[in-house]
Parts: C-alpha cells; structure tokens; sequence
C-alpha cells in the first residue's frame, strides 16, 4: 500500500519526540514496526510479525506502546480483532538539547541514533546487492556524496533546513509517472574535527 501523502507544500508531517515517545521508540522491535507502517503503508500486527520475523502478540503489544505516544494509530478499518494499523505521522524530529539532563532519555536518544545509522547501513547495501539487474540510467542518478564546510552551527542549521526544502519541492515531482519510484535521501551532519570541540562561550 502506498505511504501516506506528504503535506500540500511537500513537507512531511512530523511528530516532535518528548522523552516519553523517545524512550518508547527506542527498542529494537519499535523502530522496525514505525519504519515498516510508514514504508509500507497501513498493516495488521499480524501482517507486520511476518514482514519483521516475529510473533503477532509481540507485534501487537509493542503498537499499542507506539499508539501511546502517538507514533500509529488504529485506521479503524480492520476487521474484527484484526486491527489495521498506520503510521501517525511521516516523520519524527527532535533537538538533543530537549532531553538534556536527562540520563534515560539521553541513553534511548543514543541508542536510536545508532540504530538508524545500522539501518541505513542494512537498505544501502541492499541496493548495492542489486543495483547491477537495475537499468543504467537509474544507477548512473543514484549514489553517495560526501563533502564538507566550515561553519558555525547556525550556518549548519540553516544548510539543514535549506537541504530540507530542496527535498520537500521535489518530493511529489514523478508522481503519476509510471517510470518514477520512491527514492531514499539521508542528510548526515557531523564536525570532522572531533578532537576540537568548541568550549561552551564560543560565538554561534
């Protein structure tokens, strides 16, 4: 099934995490279910436990977490029993300083960060286990850049919301053409001078 429509200006809908949804996120079998209801679209537990390699009780308990939170929601469109779950919202966001002091939900922030690097590291391989049966011209518009600049993290936040718009004004540009197909975009920032933190009054 298709993943929910983006918002009329191509931005996302999104959910910013408090430290109640990000603890609750950040467990092995969670992030997998969120990211296989927004990749997939709307599905059962049943459907999910056997997409992910698990049991459906399990399943079905850990989206009643994320339905806690907010995260899925129930279409109200299963049948009996069999509810039919789907991704609340597109995405999700979150500021580290929003959990700072926290200890528990500066462990699940950590966690769910490596987590997500593991993923994109699982999907981009995938590709590379198959771009060769792919056609050309799709392989010659895919691949992997790297760069970097000097800036002060206002200028990095503002690259990152400039990065975001690009994505969001060509996210719906092949819809309807029969040839497009959904296409991945990861945006990862990080100073490459990790021994030179900066100390803590230094102009933004």
């Amino acid at each position: 099934m298709a993943s929910p429509d983006p918002t009329d200006d191509g931005h996302l809908t999104g959910l910013r995490l408090d430290a109640a949804a990000l603890k609750t996120l950040a467990h092995p079998l969670r992030s997998r279910l969120l990211s296989a209801l927004r990749v997939g679209g709307p599905a059962t537990a049943t459907d999910l436990a056997a997409a992910l390699g698990t049991n459906s009780g399990a399943t079905s308990y850990h989206l009643r977490r994320l339905e806690s939170v907010g995260l899925v929601a129930d279409t109200g469109d299963g049948e009996g029993k069999r509810r039919l779950w789907r991704a609340a919202t597109e995405s999700h966001q979150w500021e580290p300083s929003d959990f700072a002091g926290d200890d528990d939900a500066e462990s699940a922030l950590g966690w769910l960060q490596r987590d997500y690097s593991r993923h994109l590291g699982e999907r981009y391989e995938r590709w590379l286990d198959v771009e060769s049966a792919w056609p050309v011209d799709w392989r010659d518009a895919m691949g992997m850049d790297d760069s970097w600049v000097v800036a002060t993290p206002d200028q990095a936040r503002a690259l990152r919301q400039e990065l975001d718009d690009v994505v969001a004004r060509y996210r719906r540009v092949g819809q309807g053409n029969p040839s497009a197909r959904r296409v991945a975009v990861y945006a990862v920032m990080y100073p490459v001078d990790l021994d030179r933190a900066p100390r803590g009054g230094e102009q933004r």
